[in-house]
């Protein structure tokens, strides 16, 4: 670890500095090639803030470690800015008028304007609207006055001819002052390179830039776009397009339009996207850089691309330019595999065919990127025949969700898992952690105590309804609708009303709303059941079975009243039940929710 005195150093540049570093390429803003996420108006506010001279903040700019070359020299490490990416990207557009990507990737320049005869609470910036264009009171860009050429002595007469009104002195004076914003200075935190890459990347993921704490994926994305070496450039727009294009498929159009990336192998690898609806996966950047890297290198902390892509050795502690290389190329390897239409859709179908249909079942991404982590793993190593990997990625996928494997610590997590994958291989770890964490008492027990909950987020309560789509369930006292067809667009309800047991003096929300007390229903015999007690509805849903009146729901036939009930997992006893039965309902239909996802998992 470095002494505290060694891990930075503290100065100022000017705007103008900065600038000029980034132009020439001895400071890497990566940022540069993804969409700028801050409003026009955030633009206008840093100008104005700069112009009084007001405090932007520190940017902070991390000095890569020297690197052993293969000829056996150092190179130095390259300068790159890890936090104030957006003020700078602001900059460079209000003032050099370079253009940039809009939260949509299209290129644009965000002009400025400037008004040298505000007063008072008057604007002095603006974002350039046509107005300001019809103005002549209006500079309607700032950055002509920001050229190399630019001589105020020859355009203040220009001005004043057109406000013939306006006072020199102060038309000069704003001027001059809007000039001087070159020179303003701006807080400067650089991070030696002789830190240790963990220490740096602890820095980083504790920057607080406007309220947003930056991660380790970010970290990462910034050292694969600041690569002009080894095709980061290009890989950083692969990620970034793919995970807009997964969804917003018809932002295909706006990508063809970049014929660097157009001219590509990357172009074909998600192509397929363009045409893709399903919304059961749309990873973002973190997503996609997680399964790549946990996929290509099998480790699971993120911290570790970062060492890699730097060309750290783990056992010697240095820093060479073919670890780098390579690091660059495993990952692009693991990207293009993540981006392949076959192992993304079959992806999808594994989770889909084990009935999380609709993305309200899907509670933790984190658990999906490792079920596909661990899909790509044994499509590779062959562990296991091709058509039994989609029944392990359901079981793994249910067990992880349903025992909160990656919910505490998951990159620590995953990390210890894809060790013991590498050393034992797949199906022993597999049985090793089924038989230790799926015992009966889990069934019996655990998960029985895990369903009383009021979350309907609840993995628990998702499996359950997944348990239910797969084995093709109808849904409640319905002939007809499945409780596939209607988890998207229908609501969830509950078996003993709402309104009912309040008006039985059971009135705590965390009592009425237990999942226990969850179903799905069909509209219209939501309808029917109203606020009525369930021993009157169900007792009315039997009855209509022999005198063929349909009162409630649409079941006419007697052994299809039961078996509906049993999917459901409603006790028979429900018939005789009212509000001073509801404990003990919630309890029974706990155990015989267990008992149906326990029979799930191990039909799957």
């Amino acid at each position: 670890m470095a002494d505290f005195a060694e891990k930075y150093d503290v100065g100022q540049l000017s705007v103008n500095a900065i600038l000029g570093n980034i132009e020439a390429g001895d400071i890497a803003i990566p940022e540069i090639q993804r969409p700028f996420v801050w409003k026009p108006v955030q633009v206008r506010d840093l100008l104005d803030s700069l112009y009084n001279g007001f405090p932007t903040g520190y940017l902070i700019i991390w000095q890569n470690p020297n690197v052993r070359l293969k000829t056996g020299k150092d190179a130095s490490g390259k300068k790159i800015l890890i936090d104030g990416q957006q003020r700078v990207t602001a900059l460079m557009t209000a003032i050099a008028g370079i253009q940039i990507l809009t939260d949509d990737y299209k290129e644009k320049t965000i002009k400025i304007a400037f008004n040298p005869l505000a007063e008072g609470e008057e604007d002095r910036f603006a974002v350039q609207t046509a107005a300001h264009l019809k103005s002549s009171n209006w500079i309607k860009d700032i950055s002509e006055i920001f050229r190399p050429d630019f001589l105020a002595i020859d355009y203040v007469p220009d001005y004043l001819t057109k406000n013939p009104t306006a006072d020199k002195k102060k038309v000069s004076k704003a001027i001059e002052q809007l000039v001087s914003i070159k020179n303003r200075l701006i807080g400067v935190i650089t991070l030696k390179s002789v830190l240790d890459i963990d220490e740096v990347t602890e820095i980083f993921v504790r920057i607080n830039s406007k309220g947003a704490t930056l991660n380790q994926a970010d970290f990462a994305m910034s050292k694969i776009a600041a690569d002009d070496k080894y095709g980061g450039h290009m890989l950083r727009k692969a990620i970034d397009y793919f995970c807009h294009l997964a969804i917003e498929p018809s932002f295909y159009s706006q990508i063809s339009l970049d014929k660097e990336f157009k001219a590509s192998d990357y172009i074909q690898k998600l192509k397929w996207l363009k045409d893709d609806k399903d919304d059961i996966y749309d990873p973002d950047y973190s997503d996609m850089l997680r399964v790549a890297f946990m996929f290509a290198f099998g480790r699971g902390k993120l911290a570790d691309l970062v060492s890699l892509l730097s060309g750290r050795d783990f056992k010697d502690k240095k820093f060479k330019e073919e670890i780098a290389e390579d690091s660059f190329r495993q990952l692009n390897t693991g990207v293009l595999s993540f981006m392949q239409e076959f192992n993304f859709k079959q992806f999808v179908l594994a989770i889909k065919s084990a009935g999380f249909v609709s993305p309200k079942l899907l509670n933790s991404q984190i658990t999906l990127d490792f079920a596909y982590t661990l899909f790509l793993l044994l499509h590779q190593n062959n562990e296991i025949q091709k058509t039994e990997i989609k029944k392990y990625i359901q079981k793994w996928f249910i067990l992880s969700s349903l025992t909160g494997r990656y919910v505490a610590s998951p990159e620590s997590a995953m990390d210890r898992d894809l060790r013991s994958i590498s050393e034992k291989g797949f199906l022993p770890f597999f049985n090793e952690v089924e038989q230790g964490d799926l015992s009966d008492t889990f069934w019996d027990v655990q998960l029985v105590q895990a369903l009383e909950t009021s979350s309907i987020t609840s993995p628990y309560f998702n499996v359950f309804v997944a348990a239910q789509i797969w084995g093709a369930d109808r849904s409640l006292l319905s002939s007809s609708s499945k409780v596939a067809d209607i988890i998207s667009a229908g609501d969830v309800h509950h078996i003993f009303p709402k309104e009912y047991l309040k008006k039985e003096g059971i009135t705590e929300k965390a009592r009425y709303n237990q999942v226990a007390n969850y179903v799905y229903l069909d509209t219209t015999v939501n309808i029917s059941i109203g606020m009525r007690n369930p021993s009157d509805y169900f007792k009315a849903a039997l009855e209509q079975c022999s005198n063929n009146k349909l009162t409630v729901g649409t079941i006419a036939d007697e052994k299809s009243f039961w078996k509906n009930l049993k999917a459901n997992c409603i006790p028979k006893n429900i018939i005789e039940m009212s509000s001073k039965d509801y404990s003990g309902f919630l309890q029974q239909r706990r155990v015989l929710m267990a008992k149906k996802i326990k029979d799930y998992y191990n039909s799957l």
